[in-house]
């Protein structure tokens, strides 16, 4: 295969899945209204294969609300919900297992396309192949975690929420950085190590990944509504009750002063750094892809704290708190790219 040929299959390649990615993101989010608006118990079974159609007749919403009143969700927290209001959150919690499933058909299709006319790089394809895993990994997550609220406790496990949403966003960055490394980085430039700017740069992304699993167990707490205030929480920066579980360590995941506190310092330390990182790059990269991804990396910080600060303290309203969750994400993108820029100078 000639230099030109294998530049075209890269780039398609990558473009194919930058478009999954895209739809991915955009399942991050559905998902975030779908926990927001309380709307991820609504359906008690999974039935991955046939489960693509939706009620479609008076009868069948019917049915579907009979299942739905067999279960604490119904029977503890909504108890006078009509069945208009049953089609509501049931449709918010359909479209994202449907989006699950298009996104499958998006990846599986192509994926095959690409491997049986060999047009992906060598040593490539095991990467895309545990991609397809992920995906089912993340599938059967999403059904672990929805069975956890289905019992006494009509609330989702924090911690399988949270591993629900660290596969989603770990199966995002993935995708982004093999299509950046094919779109980004020659054969040469990929046997080169990393410099010191790209080596800071995958840090940076690990600490802002930790920062979305953080997120990842306020939502599953409901820590965000315990203060909201800012910059104190309540009356004190540092709040009464920190790490006051037997033992400490359990407050990190299970108490919400505890898992808003750690939420924030984080976020203050990512802010710092990343603004800082970012700052350093602009003024001493000579090439200009450099300089965009350190404004890009500015804007989503300000972005994202923005957000953050807006939906503590309005209350954690449903658009703003799907805006933050989506900030995280484009944060994330944002050090993915630079890191990539980073790589190939």
């Amino acid at each position: 295969m000639s230099r030109i040929d294998q530049l075209r299959d890269d780039r398609q390649v990558a473009q194919w899945l930058i478009l999954c990615a895209v739809v991915i993101f955009g399942m991050i989010m559905l998902g975030g209204v779908t926990r927001l608006t309380h709307s991820g118990l609504s359906m008690v079974e999974w039935k991955p294969l046939v489960g693509a159609i939706p009620p479609l007749t008076e009868q069948h919403w019917l049915t579907e609300f009979e299942k739905y009143k067999q279960f604490p969700e119904y029977q503890k927290t909504n108890f006078d919900m009509s069945l208009d209001g049953f089609k509501t959150i049931f449709m918010y919690e359909y479209l994202h297992r449907l989006l699950g499933r298009v996104i499958g058909v998006l990846f599986a299709l192509p994926l095959l396309y690409f491997l049986f006319r060999g047009r992906v790089r060598p040593g490539l394809a095991p990467s895309l192949v545990c991609l397809f895993f992920l995906g089912g990994l993340q599938g059967f997550l999403g059904w672990y975690m929805v069975k956890s609220g289905l019992v006494d406790n009509p609330r989702v496990s924090q911690y399988r929420l949270t591993a629900h949403l660290g596969v989603a966003v770990a199966i995002y960055a993935y995708m982004l950085w093999i299509a950046f490394g094919l779109l980004f980085t020659d054969r040469a430039t990929r046997e080169k190590k990393s410099n010191s700017n790209a080596r800071w740069t995958l840090a940076l992304m690990a600490l802002v990944y930790l920062m979305i699993l953080s997120g990842g167990l306020v939502a599953g707490t409901r820590a965000g509504l315990a203060y909201s205030t800012w910059p104190l929480m309540g009356t004190s920066f540092i709040p009464a009750g920190l790490y006051a579980s037997v033992p400490p360590w359990l407050s990190m995941f299970e108490d919400i002063t505890t898992i808003q506190f750690n939420h924030r310092m984080l976020a203050y330390l990512l802010f710092v750094l990343l603004n800082a990182f970012a700052l350093m790059v602009y003024f001493r990269a000579q090439k200009r892809h450099a300089k965009l991804g350190a404004m890009l990396l500015l804007v989503a910080v300000w972005m994202q704290m923005g957000l953050g600060i807006s939906t503590l303290l309005l209350h954690v309203p449903v658009a703003l708190a799907t805006a933050h969750q989506g900030g995280a994400v484009l944060l994330l993108t944002a050090t993915v790219f630079l890191s990539h820029v980073q790589l190939r100078q």
